[in-house]
């Protein structure tokens, strides 16, 4: 692994909460919208494009190249979705 600074690797872990918890609360924002649609595909296939494109750039962006980062950045995704998931 390459060696960071370990502020980079904090805020790394943390900005992949913040993406986690963009991505699983904008699930939980859509499950809601959707239930109560007409059109739910277009609900729920719309969320996904965008959480996803979001998602994947925001880890790209984190990353930098540097396979630490990314791996911080994953955990707080999964960090975050634990959250997530006992609040709703």
């Amino acid at each position: 692994m390459v060696t960071s600074e370990p502020g980079i690797l904090v805020l790394a872990l943390l900005a992949g909460a913040a993406l986690g918890g963009m991505f699983f609360g904008g699930l939980w924002w859509t499950v809601l919208r959707g239930a109560a649609s007409d059109k739910p595909a277009r609900w729920f296939f719309a969320s996904m494009l965008l959480r996803v494109g979001l998602t994947l750039a925001g880890f790209y962006g984190v990353a930098g190249g540097q396979p630490d980062r990314l791996v911080l950045c994953l955990v707080g995704f999964v960090i975050a979705r634990m959250v997530v998931m006992r609040l709703t």
